[in-house]
């Protein structure tokens, strides 16, 4: 291992140790660097950052910029203690992609998904209920689609109505209440998933049928299923509503609530960026200006406000 390569893997330990991920910019930052080793070069430049970054003609200029901001982060750390090295600068390859925008779905619309999932054809015989239930779940909690399928039998609090989230986005935990509409309904999935799995008693709580973790790949291609059979997406449409647009509906729903009731949406955004377990409640405020709908109700808030104080 060269000297620029143990860097990269002691930068890794420190960023992951802040809580960052970095799963593709720590593949990213190997592979660099290994390039670098093979052409007997030790130092980062510009150039060679820059021709790297484009060597994979069959990337997307999105992955090209993905690859060069993973080196300029990293030659920003390695600079301070090798300062013969270079930064490159921002702009080189200048692209922002254009974040997705949510689909809301309606309450029927979820409904026709968890009717769907429960008439799937099935592989084994608990698969329609856990698909049926992890829609559910995901629609009226908020929860990533990584943070469903990591839960465990003992992250369902049945005592308390909480579900204990660990080390997900940013190294995070958090606690996530449930209605006693969703507990209930957890709780007669739980007595189906513990038949079926007697012998599995410390697993994840959504379980495939060999009795381990749902594959997060296999679970979104049957959910394109179901959302094509449902009519959400087209039937040949390579692009439409995704899981995660459960989670912006949750929030979108929940802020639409506390409009209507008259609170204080302001003073409570940082309750909800809690329980979505954003990094910063500026991730929050991005909901505000997403659907018309919610700009309305905030329009009639403010000019209540307003008309309160002439």
């Amino acid at each position: 291992m060269t000297r620029l390569q143990a860097g990269v893997e002691d930068y890794l330990a420190l960023r992951r140790g802040l809580g960052f991920k970095l799963k593709r910019p720590g593949r990213f930052l190997r592979e660099f660097t290994a390039w670098l080793a093979n052409r007997g070069q030790a130092e980062i430049t510009t150039r060679t950052a820059l021709e790297w970054a484009t060597s994979a003609q069959h990337l997307h200029p999105s992955e090209w910029a993905a690859r060069l901001s993973s080196v300029r982060a990293f030659a920003h750390y390695w600079s301070a203690i090798e300062p013969n090295n270079e930064v490159p600068p921002e702009g080189l390859l200048p692209f922002r992609p254009e974040r997705a925008r949510p689909y809301l779905y309606t309450d029927i619309e979820v409904e026709r998904l968890m009717e769907a999932a429960r008439g799937m054809q099935a592989q084994f015989s608990l698969q329609p209920l856990t698909y049926c239930c992890l829609l559910g779940l995901l629609s009226v909690s908020g929860l990533r689609i990584s943070e469903a399928l990591n839960l465990r039998l003992q992250d369902v609090r049945w005592a308390d109505a909480l579900l204990m989230i660990g080390n997900s986005k940013f190294g995070k935990s958090r606690v996530v209440p449930l209605h006693t509409t969703t507990q209930a309904t957890l709780a007669d999935y739980a007595t189906h998933r513990n038949r079926c799995f007697a012998d599995h008693p410390d697993a994840h709580f959504f379980c495939s049928r060999t009795g381990h973790r749902l594959d997060e790949g296999q679970v979104r291609r049957i959910f394109y299923r179901l959302s094509r059979h449902t009519g959400i997406r087209g039937a040949s449409a390579s692009h439409g509503p995704r899981l995660h647009d459960f989670r912006h509906r949750f929030a979108v729903e929940t802020l639409l609530r506390w409009y209507r009731n008259g609170d204080d949406v302001m003073r409570r955004m940082p309750v909800l960026s809690t329980y979505l377990g954003h990094g910063h409640v500026s991730d929050t405020y991005w909901y505000l200006s997403n659907t018309p709908e919610l700009m309305a109700s905030a329009g009639e808030c403010l000019d209540k406000r307003w008309a309160g104080q002439s």
